[in-house]
């Protein structure tokens, strides 16, 4: 057998007879006689000792909640299903005991543990004197508490000042001392977000990460917030650097909705892990605070799922032949009970006080209704019957002042099975004045197909897209006082399929999106002057800046892969920047809020205007002249650059000659570019096209 390599080694280092070791011997560890340990516990095991258990382990958890109830065993059960629904808001309940007396009777005061301390002292902040009913106020502490209050000194000493902390300014993007917007732009599939000023002569980048949400991002209502999607919830930023200004704990959430005045947050999660109770949630802004959870919708609904009032008072839901109004900040259904209305369909409220239109289907001999509800007193301050409806839309004016219902007539209907065929569409447009006596209502009757309606934002106007693909025509309408809508001009054959107007009325742009479109045409309603007509080939979105003064039109990668990127132009029409991002996906105008000027106060600036505009043209003619420094400047900076660098590879390429020549057998080739004697000069022609064209 042959040896290994390893066996022929002989020990180097043999061990004399006085040095036998003895491996069984266990090693003595003990410190020598006299030795004085000067190193303390804290000093060696800080971060061990941070986690030593401490003797209120546990008991922090535990809430005690006096005030209840106190009823017999019968009635247990409902006791501790209506505890449950209360206090499991605020975590997950891992424990509880009901103590009774000798005859069953609950003693009026339960212990709930929780899974952690956080969740006990949310649970006796939120609920602390908070009435179950007229009889019973609940008084909730921690169990931890007896001992803190049993340990309470005779002397009383002042508590210490507690360092200020200064809040970030949440409306510092309004205090531009030139106004300029503020967009986002998203980069991938809404991973990387970019916020620029929409500065002159060129935007400036205000904030860059390139993990800032996983999903894609959404200012709130007034511009105070932004909203980004995280696998653990949503987060809220804000402020000059856009630091972390809250976060709602709601795994997996995909569809946010805020309040129109930005004190609650919906979030919606179809696949969270805090049970189907917790799919839907409100929240409170400022306090992060979880206000109330409902369940999952049983069937597909559009978003958002609640619909919110003017002024955040009152929200509502859609339900089976009902409407569920509810009311803040109890966020219980007002009155108690929903409002119960057969055959409903949808509704909406309006934009400037706290009424919502709402329309019903027909049912066999009785007529569709569309009905205006005004709350919380629920009066129906006006109602029309309509006949033969397949579908209704409501669409309200953004001041409030007119609501458009748009319906969708038939003249003949099949019932197939379980399926409804309508035949002989032709549709109207009931428009009702808000503001008039007796809210009167104006109809317009179109026969053919729509394809879009838009009201103007601040104006008395509307327009329709109607008419089928081959034949488009776009007409504006005029709403007058006492008598029908009058048409005030008519596009036809136009290729646009949507309509976008000015957030300042007036403005129109008219756009054909989608994969094979890219027309635009800007419009001036006063006296209907086409502006400018252009194109941004296969653009999937468009959007107005809040002032109503810049349009972008974008191609998201999300709908097509080549040449993403986003246009800017003014409203007139004229292409002021061209910006292309590989993996484009979102731009956004970060809102502003309404003004605080009132209408007296606009009518007088836009009166003497003229007063203000050699201020304003001195101010644009100084950052002309500004830009024109700037831009001369950055010119000179770059040719300086460029010669700098000309200079220093022309040192290279001389130091480098003796090596060259080396390399080439001491040939100089370094002028054959430059020799006219050896160069060839070669002509390459293309046949590219050949027309014939016949002249009679």
């Amino acid at each position: 057998m042959a040896k290994k390599k390893g066996d022929e080694k002989v020990n180097q280092n043999p061990q004399s007879d006085n040095e036998e070791q003895n491996f069984d011997e266990e090693p003595n560890f003990d410190d020598p006689e006299g030795f004085v340990d000067d190193i303390t516990d804290e000093e060696l095991l800080a971060d061990l000792l941070e986690k030593k258990p401490k003797e209120s382990d546990g008991y922090e958890n535990v809430i005690i909640v006096d005030g209840c109830p106190q009823v017999g065993p019968e009635r247990l059960e409902k006791l501790q299903s209506v505890i449950n629904k209360i206090f499991s808001k605020f975590g997950k309940i891992v424990n509880e005991y009901y103590p009774t007396t000798e005859t069953g009777v609950t003693t009026g005061y339960i212990f709930l543990e929780y899974s952690n301390p956080q969740n006990a002292a949310e649970a006796v902040q939120a609920t602390n004197n908070c009435k179950l009913d007229k009889q019973h106020t609940f008084l909730v502490n921690l169990f931890t508490d007896f001992k803190k209050y049993a340990d309470i000194p005779k002397e009383w000493e002042p508590p210490s000042p507690q360092p200020f902390k200064v809040q970030s300014d949440l409306q510092w993007y309004l205090m531009d001392p030139d106004a300029y917007d503020q967009f986002l732009v998203g980069i991938g599939t809404g991973v990387a977000l970019q916020v620029w000023q929409n500065a002159l002569p060129e935007p400036v980048v205000l904030q860059e990460r390139p993990n800032w949400t996983e999903t894609y991002a959404v200012w709130s209502p007034l511009g105070t917030y932004l909203a980004t999607f995280h696998w653990r919830g949503v987060a809220l930023w804000a402020g000059p650097k856009f630091s972390q200004f809250q976060k709602f704990y709601h795994p997996e959430a995909r569809f946010i909705s805020f309040s129109p005045c930005e004190n609650y947050i919906v979030t919606f999660s179809p696949s969270g892990d805090r049970g189907d109770d917790k799919k839907l949630i409100i929240w409170d802004i400022r306090t992060g605070q979880e206000k109330r959870s409902f369940p999952p919708p049983d069937e597909y609904v559009t978003w958002p799922i609640f619909r919110w009032s003017k002024d955040d008072k009152f929200f509502a839901r859609l339900g089976p032949d009902m409407l569920s109004v509810y009311e803040t900040p109890s966020f219980g259904l007002l009155d108690k009970k929903s409002i119960k209305i057969p055959g409903i369909r949808d509704f909406c409220w309006s934009p400037s006080d706290n009424t919502l239109a709402y329309w019903v289907a027909e049912d066999k001999d009785v007529p569709a209704r569309v009905t205006l509800l005004e709350l919380p007193n629920r009066t129906e301050i006006r109602s029309k019957n309509l006949f033969s409806v397949a579908d209704c839309k409501i669409h309200w004016q953004k001041s409030g002042d007119y609501l458009c219902v748009k319906v969708d007539r038939y003249s003949k209907v099949k019932k197939d099975k379980n399926e409804i065929k309508y035949s002989g569409m032709y549709y109207n447009f009931e428009i009702f004045h808000m503001r008039e006596k007796e809210i009167p209502v104006d109809s317009v009757e179109i026969k053919e197909p729509i394809q879009a309606f838009a009201w103007e934002p601040i104006g008395v106007k509307f327009s329709i897209i109607h008419g089928d693909t081959a034949n488009t025509c776009i007409s504006f309408y005029q709403v007058n006082t006492g008598q029908a809508p009058t048409l005030l001009k008519k596009f036809e054959r136009t290729p646009f399929n949507h309509l976008f107007w000015s957030p300042m009325g007036q403005f129109i742009v008219l756009a054909n999106l989608g994969l094979t479109g890219g027309a635009l045409e800007f419009l001036d309603t006063n006296d209907f002057t086409i502006m400018n007509v252009s194109d941004h080939y296969q653009m999937s979105g468009i959007e107005w800046d809040p002032t109503g003064r810049y349009v972008v039109t974008g191609v998201s990668s999300l709908k097509c892969k080549m040449d993403c990127g986003y246009y800017l132009w003014s409203f007139q029409g004229k292409i002021l920047r061209r910006v292309m991002k590989e993996g484009f996906a979102q731009f956004l105008w970060r809102p502003r809020p309404p003004t605080l000027l009132s209408e007296k106060q606009q009518k007088d600036i836009k009166k003497n205007l003229k007063k203000y505009y050699s201020q304003f043209e001195s101010k644009d003619r100084m950052r002309s002249s500004k830009a024109s420094k700037e831009l001369v400047a950055k010119r000179t900076e770059q040719m300086k650059k460029h010669v700098e660098y000309r200079e220093q590879k022309t040192l290279e390429w001389a130091e480098q000659k003796p090596r060259r020549l080396e390399l080439r057998n001491y040939v100089d080739t370094d002028g054959l570019d430059t020799d006219a004697v050896n160069s060839v000069e070669e002509v390459v022609e293309f046949f590219i096209k050949e027309e014939q064209t016949v002249v009679e």
